[in-house]
């Protein structure tokens, strides 16, 4: 699901990259990259690892310039390889362009194909590097004209952030599949050859509210936005039906963020407060999956007139582990992340909130773990409706077959996991609680199986999560 960062006309441009990534880590945790732009040179930090393992002050030194583009990565087209780390960059007869990506283009494989055919070599498997090799073999002569030659080839979800010359551009696929908001950096910050505003684009408005910058407003569905020394200049892309992702809303965005004008926050709260109405429950207490099912599984409790408690424990520091105990420690891979609180739990009927469950494995271990801690009763309740199939857009779910909704019903599943009941929101009431009274303006794709852009593949496969 990946985050993207630019930022133009600041003389700690790359300093402030740098701090919007760290707002931007739960989107990406597998690599980090900075790419700073001293007057048309670029200047490139990339590492696998975390924001904060892969910058420190001597690396942020190297990076000058009034200009930057970043981006952390999560794993959907290509492998988790160092050569796939973004922003990549390129060399090309108009110049050095770098470019950070956050989506999947479903015909990445098909104009890989073309392009190869054609006498393209590629450096990574990443679906990103399609946009740049179409960019390469544009007839046009300036870069921005290249790129929209490119663009209008593409299938799929894309929020672009680039810098090459002396320009930050913006773009947005034309439904709109992923977020991306344009920002100015409160106060003046003059430069005579860039202007006076520094300008800021990000995935979401946290990392606006790191660095001290105010939401101007979010980049429409097909729109790129030009920014240099003459101001700002929006162009479109021929329009599509709007398809904003429902699940940004329910998991991926962090809560204190504001997309598509929806707070997060407000909008989980209003889908627990739907849940307990849809899918009420008997029970003494309301507890959240930590951190996903924390704010929905207080609206629930309001909604129910229950109390709400912590009653898992989130173990924030955990990292990659190099050993897994055998079966001496039962449910490691969970008992690692969390851990019950008995004493709130004992011999009460509890209610669990989370935000979704995928192959079941997790729910189940997690049920088994609270009724370890002497619950009497456990319910489980989900704030999205089933996820029955895969995403196709830029986030990696498990194949048709390992989600558990596409082939089991919710009683089946309520077996599986070992839970007393379980219940989902349903989709009515998720795009309420975002806005919605139909789902005209969002991709619920995962949930429903209409998926608003087909899928284009070849033998290749490259992209693992569209098997289906």
């Amino acid at each position: 699901m990946c985050g993207v960062f630019g930022i133009f006309n600041h003389p700690e441009a790359a300093n402030l990259a740098y701090l919007g990534l760290h707002a931007l880590q739960h989107r990406g945790q597998e690599s980090a990259g900075v790419v700073s732009n001293e007057r048309g040179t670029l200047h490139a930090v990339r590492q696998m690892g975390y924001v904060a393992d892969v910058f420190d002050q001597g690396r942020l030194a190297q990076l000058p310039g009034r200009l930057a583009v970043g981006h952390v990565r999560y794993t959907t087209a290509g492998g988790s390889l160092p050569k796939n780390i973004q922003p990549l960059t390129v060399e090309y007869r108009h110049g050095s362009v770098a470019i950070a990506h956050n989506g999947n283009l479903v015909n990445a494989d098909q104009l890989r194909e073309e392009l190869e055919a054609e006498g393209s070599i590629f450096h990574t498997n990443s679906d990103t590097e399609v946009v740049l090799q179409l960019m390469a073999r544009s007839a046009d002569h300036d870069w921005v004209e290249n790129l929209f030659a490119a663009l209008v080839r593409l299938r799929g979800a894309y929020s672009l952030v680039m810098t090459a010359g002396e320009r930050l551009v913006a773009a947005r696929d034309p439904h709109g599949f992923r977020p991306l908001i344009l920002g100015r950096v409160k106060g003046d910050h003059p430069h005579p050859h860039y202007g006076k505003h520094a300008w800021v684009v990000a995935s979401e408005t946290c990392a606006f509210d790191l660095i001290d910058a105010e939401k101007v407003r979010d980049i429409e569905p097909g729109e790129v936005l030009v920014i240099d020394g003459e101001g700002l200049r929006s162009s479109r892309l021929k329009p599509q039906p709007k398809r904003f992702c429902v699940f940004e809303h329910v998991y991926f965005a962090r809560p204190d963020s504001v997309l598509d004008d929806v707070a997060v926050y407000e909008a989980r709260v209003e889908m627990g407060r739907a849940l307990a109405r849809e899918q009420p429950a008997a029970a003494d207490v309301v507890i959240p999956v930590p951190d996903s099912g924390v704010v929905a599984a207080m609206g629930y409790a309001k909604e129910a007139g229950l109390p709400f408690e912590m009653g898992l424990i989130r173990n924030h520091y955990v990292g990659r582990t190099f050993i897994e105990p055998k079966d001496s420690i039962r449910h490691f891979g969970v008992k690692l992340k969390l851990n019950a609180v008995a004493q709130l739990l004992r011999g009460k009927r509890v209610v669990v909130v989370d935000d979704s469950i995928v192959r079941g494995t997790t729910s189940r271990k997690i049920v088994k773990m609270i009724r370890a801690a002497g619950a009497s009763e456990v319910h489980v309740r989900i704030s999205s409706p089933p996820v029955t199939g895969p995403c196709h857009y830029g986030i990696d779910t498990p194949t048709r077959a390992e989600l558990i909704a596409s082939g089991h019903s919710v009683e089946e599943t309520a077996r599986f996991i070992e839970a007393d009941s379980l219940g989902y929101l349903s989709p009515a009431g998720l795009l309420a609680a975002v806005g919605e009274d139909g789902e005209e303006n969002f991709c619920s794709a995962c949930f429903t199986g209409r998926y608003p852009v087909a899928l284009q593949t070849t033998g290749r496969r490259q992209l693992r999560l569209i098997e289906v």
